[in-house]
């Protein structure tokens, strides 16, 4: 079957070696190079490094609804179109090309999380389980007729690139099942839907008012970016390694103390969290131990402070 590939991140790969393997792939779009690092060095797609690998014709528009690129589109004559982490919304014009319609590979168990970050929100959320749902994409922000869905437990420690590489290589198999069955398709509950929009950065600000198994949960998800980060004596402090503490807290939320050499911090209803490891603006990453050698703490003193 003649198919166009359309995807970006690390988690699309699988689904694009899938489908390359079972149908003619005449096309693969993706985003175009974007600077990375301090350097600000142009930076390939995943997706572009793996069709290259592949032999297959890259494609990298600006603006998929452009014009130019539905005339292109239009000229491939695919029969089936595949979406998954685009990063660009399809618009009507070109979901009624393929006669069979454009399927979505999303990291979640439609309806619940709908949007660009549900595998982050999934974890920040507290889930137990998630998984990928193979869609039929329409004008909506995820709200595609649902054609199969596959799950898995969450880890108790997982983090979102841990949990995104289980769930790629899941989507890619339900992607290739989906295409050979054509199951019958299934209408979303909009009433059960929640969202999953795109990371800010602000999102990584740790308010010590919430319970400590909360924002450990919001540090699996939010790694590696947006991250964790609060305030030390005015200064932005990373945290990049974390555990909640089992029991009872009498620290207030943000209140530090040091127990047996460990840096703990009093979280929201009653509880606390260990400080494992941490970064200040300018330095190297280290222990939080190593960090409280060179920095005693005052009596109640608070983190997230600052003035």
């Amino acid at each position: 079957m003649r198919a166009v590939f359309l995807g970006t991140p690390e988690f699309a790969v699988p689904s694009l070696k899938a489908l390359s393997g079972q149908h003619e792939v005449v096309a693969v779009f993706t985003q175009p190079d974007r600077p990375k690092g301090r350097g600000g060095q142009l930076a390939e797609s995943p997706v572009k490094v793996a069709a290259r690998e592949l032999d297959l014709a890259v494609h990298q528009p600006e603006r998929v609804r452009r014009p130019e690129s539905f005339e292109l589109l239009k000229s491939l004559a695919a029969e089936i179109m595949v979406v998954v982490g685009y990063g660009q919304i399809i618009p009507q014009s070109i979901i009624d090309l393929p006669r069979r319609g454009i399927l979505n590979v999303h990291a979640s168990l439609l309806p619940k999380y709908r949007g660009a970050a549900p595998i982050q929100w999934a974890l920040a959320s507290g889930e137990t389980e998630t998984g990928v749902t193979i869609m039929r994409i329409d004008a909506g922000l995820d709200t595609g007729d649902m054609l199969r869905k596959a799950s898995l437990t969450i880890g108790v420690d997982e983090t979102a690139p841990e949990l995104s590489a289980r769930l790629a290589p899941l989507g890619a198999e339900l992607l290739i099942e989906t295409i050979a069955s054509d199951p019958a398709a299934e209408k979303q509950n909009d009433a059960e839907a929640t969202l999953a929009p795109i990371l800010k950065k602000e999102d990584a600000l740790i308010d010590w008012s919430r319970p400590a198994v909360e924002i450990y949960n919001r540090f699996r998800g939010f790694n590696p970016w947006p991250g964790a980060y609060t305030v030390f004596r005015g200064q932005q402090l990373s945290v990049t390694g974390m555990k909640p503490i089992d029991g009872p807290s009498s620290l207030k939320p943000g209140e530090c103390a040091v127990q047996s050499k460990r840096w703990i911090v009093g979280c929201g209803h009653a509880s606390s969290l260990e400080l494992n490891e941490v970064q200040l603006a300018g330095k190297k990453r280290m222990s939080g131990e190593a960090l409280l050698n060179g920095y005693k703490l005052a009596a109640e003193e608070i983190l997230g402070v600052t003035a």
